[in-house]
């Protein structure tokens, strides 16, 4: 579905030919369909839903956060408001009840009953109020997911500010979760998380991790995790996936156990967002894990730039993986790279396209 966007600014655009044609490369599972939702975003990452259908989403480069809303219910954003702009690297965002939470890459802000403040001011950006700005602000790997869990916990990641190294502020390479002004780890030795998710019925936290780069084409993996224990160590730097020792630090015994990731994903791939499918439009999915691989940039052929779905036991085990998207690379050309899933309340999925600059929704046909 084609058409164009009406905005609340009265600024109207078309799809491009580039848009129309990765269209028409992308595969998925027979009767599904995959639409372009909206449209002229730059780098869109993370998505969040309100109950009032409007969707929130970060412009990583543009330092802006978004509000969209499909008010004709054709399945397309026709309306788009500006929320918050003069950020750094907007890209987490997360609703806890009714409050919007927002991230730069080292503050999170949050906007208090979002909903009702859009309604009640719809011409003036509504107010935000800090949450925290005790976070590092490298921008290597400074990027944030943020996300809640049930009791309305903050739960974010803070990348390593290289590609391997140690730093002595231990919150660097970990999985944070905000308890009042202070922070506690979830997950420490975890190089590059940029997505994670509660499983619906254990609970338990999965994420995935960036592997380590400039050890060859095939090493080491990107990773799928799960927190079993709250506070263990990843690996990172000494090791990464199941066995590769890092050749710099690898020697060193910092006196932790590792655990290692439950699956690994390919080296390079690049796992930018998961989400648990949880709706009610594609019941062959439920507790299905959605992951998207945004990609490689430093291997001798591409690889990544897909969606997976990955089935897990009742134990919270992989029992397999196989692609769910795919055609955003062809022929070493890449027309787009995927970068977040999202499960609506309708039960369709979002997936947020940073390069292509648009979210395509995929429902049945």
């Amino acid at each position: 579905m084609l058409k164009k966007l009406l905005f609340i600014s009265c600024v109207c655009f078309s799809f491009s030919d580039l848009t129309a044609q990765t269209l028409e490369d992308l595969k998925t599972d027979e009767g599904l369909v995959i639409e372009i939702f909206a449209s002229g975003i730059n780098s869109p990452r993370q998505l969040a839903e309100g109950k009032d259908g409007r969707i929130y989403v970060g412009s990583k480069n543009e330092g802006k956060i978004f509000a969209l809303r499909d008010t004709d219910g054709n399945g397309a954003v026709d309306e788009r408001r500006l929320i918050a702009e003069n950020l750094t690297y907007a890209t987490g965002v997360s609703l806890f009840d009714g409050d919007l939470f927002f991230s730069e890459i080292d503050k999170i802000w949050k906007i208090e009953k979002i909903s009702l403040a859009l309604d009640q001011n719809p011409t003036k950006l509504p107010k935000k109020i800090l949450v925290t700005d005790n976070l590092p602000s490298d921008k290597w790997h400074g990027w944030k997911w943020i996300k809640h869990d049930k009791n309305g916990k903050l739960y974010v990641n803070v990348g390593a500010p290289c590609n391997v190294c140690l730093r002595e502020d231990k919150r660097y390479a970990s999985i944070l979760r905000l308890d009042n002004q202070s922070w506690e780890y979830i997950a420490r030795g975890v190089r590059n998380s940029v997505g994670f998710d509660f499983h619906p019925i254990s609970e338990k936290l999965f994420f995935t991790d960036n592997g380590r780069d400039w050890l060859g084409d095939d090493s080491p993996s990107c990773e799928l995790n799960r927190v079993d224990v709250e506070g263990v160590f990843y690996g990172f730097p000494f090791k990464h996936a199941s066995s590769i020792v890092d050749p710099e630090f690898g020697e060193l015994n910092p006196g932790y156990d590792f655990v290692d990731p439950i699956d690994e994903l390919g080296a390079h791939v690049a796992p930018t967002g998961i989400a648990f499918y949880d709706g009610a439009m594609f019941p062959e999915f439920r507790n299905n894990l959605f992951i998207t691989l945004r990609g490689s940039w430093n291997r001798s052929s591409k690889v990544g730039y897909k969606v997976i779905r990955v089935t897990l036991d009742d134990d919270g085990n992989v029992l397999k993986k196989q692609d769910f998207i795919s055609g955003w690379l062809k022929d070493e050309n890449v027309s787009g790279r995927p970068s977040a899933p999202f499960v609506m309340s309708d039960g369709s999925l979002l997936i947020s396209d940073d390069t292509a600059n648009v979210i395509y929704r995929v429902s049945k046909s």
